[in-house]
């Protein structure tokens, strides 16, 4: 069962954060976005296309829709100009981390228990550095990690510390698409509903305004020497 746990963006940081160069972007990415409300989930700089910006991004719910990656995507284009991170020329995508996402925050591990989950260590655990297993919540610092249904293993659980994490992802498993979808559905159902209660309040208000029209904003981007798509993307 995935609990939605919404926090304010920068009260749960991340713990598993990206080495190097997509490190650096990271530091760009992260405080313009979360003055937006929008959580950093990666950030990874591919050989990709010539060089491919990808940063994966969602609200504190979870959710991430295509337009939610068009204004990440508006607002980034400036900070990306003047801090000028890439010294080539590269693409920028904006995705949703998708459904066999990575987990970096504390919250994610918490959220996701009961689901099947694939980490790699920074630091070997009893000279293991890959683990697979079902992540069974969080202890202190460190994440439970149990055997898969049907396995024996020994140890049966492992105590993993997030903080030691190289990288830490959901595998993709019918009861995870099972989970997502249901949440799908009802997140679908409850915009339906919003809709709906907006359309009565639009119509009460034109009938006692009926000269009222609606305003539109025009918003115009300067050329930028690299291509950059929103695109609502599946994690890897």
């Amino acid at each position: 069962m995935i609990e939605t746990v919404e926090t304010a963006p920068g009260a749960d940081p991340r713990l598993i954060i990206e080495p190097g160069l997509s490190a650096r972007v990271a530091g760009i990415v992260e405080p313009v976005i979360e003055g937006l409300g929008y959580r950093l989930v990666r950030v990874r700089v591919s050989g990709a296309d010539g060089c491919t910006v990808q940063v994966m991004a969602e609200k504190p719910d979870g959710t991430m829709l295509v337009e939610d990656c068009e204004a990440v995507s508006r607002a980034l284009s400036p900070a990306f100009d003047a801090a000028d991170p890439i010294d080539r020329a590269y693409r920028l995508e904006i995705s949703s981390p998708g459904i066999d996402r990575p987990l970096v925050r504390r919250s994610d591990f918490e959220r996701y228990a009961g689901h099947v989950v694939k980490i790699e260590m920074a630091v070997p655990i009893d000279g293991r550095k890959r683990f697979r297993g079902v992540l069974l919540g969080v202890q202190g610092e460190t994440a439970r990690i149990g055997a898969e249904d049907g396995k024996a293993v020994e140890p049966p659980e492992f105590l993993l510390p997030i903080d030691d994490m190289a990288e830490a992802k959901l595998v993709l498993t019918e009861a995870l698409v099972t989970e997502a979808l249901r949440r799908a559905k009802a997140q679908e159902r409850a915009e339906e509903s919003q809709s709906d209660e907006q359309a009565g309040e639009t119509a009460r208000d034109s009938r006692r305004r009926p000269d009222r029209h609606p305003h539109a904003h025009n918003h115009s981007r300067r050329p930028l020497r690299q291509s950059r798509p929103a695109a609502l993307n599946e994690g890897e």
